[in-house]
């Protein structure tokens, strides 16, 4: 049962890799994801702020966080990780069959499973609300944050249907390598809950948010219908468990259920739980410090590995006797992701007070707080490449469909994470966890690496050493130059908001044109990819 939408459009670029320089799709589509991400970042700011400034702490807020924890959180843990572990990769190699019969025919079999579990669950979510937020809330919750969060959970519900479709379509276009309408699909999520927000919290209140939730869920998912033109898509609702792909999905799927489930009931009650022992605010600090760090991961690391995976994934469907080009794909993609993520931590490092208190400092926010949380930012970036790093190296396992692999790393890298925080914990209170992080990011991604470069015989002629080495002189020049020139602004600026944007604009400004001529003047083609790019961008005007 279902329906047929529509006829196609081919929006990607043949897939032809040089050993020198990467397919011009590759930075194009690590753009539009980096836009998208970017883009979905701010107005998830804005919707915090909004919430805000409409309800402040209290009551109604409370409830809505309680009452969108169930839904997301099980989203996250039954089809968020499919995408790019499992749907991807599986979806891809289908994708590169010359015939895309079986393609529809393993999509519309998933889109059943997925259709018919979630609409079970979310009935069982609709009848169980009172007991669901009872399981949740905490035991000294006030009735009234109960009985409001019982009636959001109830309308926010719906949402995990919308969401669980949308990952399967989204997946479905990364592996067509069709990637706008999936990049900004969280920017239209978050957009549509502040518009629906503004529009009824009058007559509704809190309950607004939520119906921009559900509203936003379902707009997202819309969004893809245009980039799948082409795709004989009929909900399908029998004889899914003996599809092979399928079953190939469910295996790849286990081992990443498993380290999603080792992430929420080990390490986050771990973190918090050692942070709370050492004084009021530490959770806070290393929760606005991680909201920092987001920004340049997002940037980068995702939006390359998120580009990179389609192509990665066809390449490793190949014969093994041709597996020349996804080492040139995978090492172009480590390459790039070096120029601009040293750069990031360098820059974001020098700059961290003076960004911390242009976002946070006001109100009961003070100088104090700036300068812990800044510290607590600048020990995460100490990891904050290697974190970018691994996300890459962890998408080609999951590109070459091995998803055990990464999760028995993320055990040993769990295991040291623990072991250093608690060894830290006495002499660096709470920075003892960021510290243990950005070790953390270190051991699984140079475990990673290794454990690639044996299964792949190397990553290709792509000088990634040489590459580090002088985006990281580079970086140096920047920062030394940044930093000096932030001092002055210092001297001379008064701590005010006016004085903290014109620190961070100009400053980081100056630093920027620094790396640029530092990076050109060492011959680093890639940033001359990207600097290409933009030009010819820039040049045609907004690409369609």
């Amino acid at each position: 049962m279902g329906t047929v939408i529509g006829e196609t459009v081919a929006v990607t670029p043949p897939d032809t890799t040089g050993e020198s320089a990467p397919p011009a799709g590759m930075v194009r589509a690590t753009g539009v994801i980096a836009l998208g991400n970017i883009a979905s970042r701010v107005l998830g700011l804005v919707r915090e702020m909004l919430l805000t400034a409409l309800f402040g702490p209290g009551a109604a807020v409370d409830a809505f966080n309680l009452a969108i924890i169930v839904p997301r959180g099980l989203y996250d843990l039954l089809i968020g990780g499919h995408v790019n572990s499992a749907l991807v990769p599986v979806l891809s190699a289908y994708a590169a069959r010359e015939n895309r019969r079986d393609l529809w025919e393993l999509v519309n079999r998933l889109l059943g499973v997925v259709l018919v579990s979630l609409a079970v669950l979310v009935l069982a979510l609709e009848l169980f609300a009172p007991q669901v937020i009872g399981l949740i809330a905490d035991q000294d919750a006030a009735p009234e944050v109960i009985n409001l969060a019982t009636d959001l959970l109830r309308v926010t519900a719906p949402a995990l249907i919308f969401l669980s479709l949308f990952a399967v379509l989204s997946g479905l276009l990364y592996a067509l390598r069709r990637f706008t309408w999936p990049a900004f699909a969280s920017t239209v999520f978050n957009g549509t809950i502040v518009l629906v927000t503004l529009a009824l919290y009058r007559p509704f209140g809190i309950t607004a948010v939520a119906l921009g939730w559900l509203i936003g869920a379902l707009v997202q998912l819309l969004l893809q219908a245009p980039g799948l033109r082409d795709a004989r898509l009929r909900v399908q609702l029998g004889g899914a468990l003996h599809h092979p792909g399928l079953r190939r999905i469910g295996v790849l799927y286990i081992p990443v259920m498993a380290t999603l489930a080792l992430d929420v009931l080990v390490n986050r009650p771990f973190s918090y739980n050692l942070a709370s022992r050492t004084g009021e605010g530490s959770i806070s600090y290393m929760s606005w410090a991680t909201t920092l760090i987001q920004f340049p991961q997002g940037l980068v690391a995702i939006a390359i590995s998120a580009a990179i995976l389609p192509t990665l994934s066809r390449q490793a469907a190949a014969p093994h006797s041709a597996l020349q080009p996804f080492r040139i794909t995978l090492g172009q993609g480590l390459r790039l992701a070096l120029v601009l993520i040293i750069p990031a931590a360098v820059g974001l490092f020098v700059l961290a007070e003076p960004t911390v208190a242009l976002l946070f400092e006001r109100g009961k926010f003070d100088a104090s707080d700036t300068a812990r949380t800044a510290l607590a930012l600048r020990l995460y970036l100490l990891g904050l490449p290697f974190a970018a790093v691994d996300l890459l190296l962890v998408f080609a396992f999951y590109a070459r469909q091995n998803t055990l692999t990464p999760a028995l790393v993320g055990v040993i890298s769990l295991a040291a994470y623990m072991a250093i925080a608690i060894g830290l914990l006495p002499w660096y209170s709470f920075f003892a966890l960021m510290i243990a992080d950005s070790v953390k990011h270190a051991v699984h991604s140079g475990v990673s690496a290794w454990l690639l470069y044996r299964g792949l015989g190397g990553y290709g002629d792509q000088r990634l050493i040489r590459t580090a080495a002088r985006a990281g002189l580079a970086a140096a020049g920047m920062g030394l130059l940044t930093f000096l020139v932030a001092a002055g602004l210092e001297s001379v600026l008064p701590r005010s908001l006016p004085g903290h944007l014109a620190i961070v604009c100009g400053a980081g400004g100056v630093g920027l044109m620094v790396y640029s001529a530092l990076a050109s003047r060492l011959g680093l083609d890639e940033w001359r990819w990207i600097r290409d790019l933009l030009r010819q961008r820039l040049g045609r005007g907004p690409v369609s």
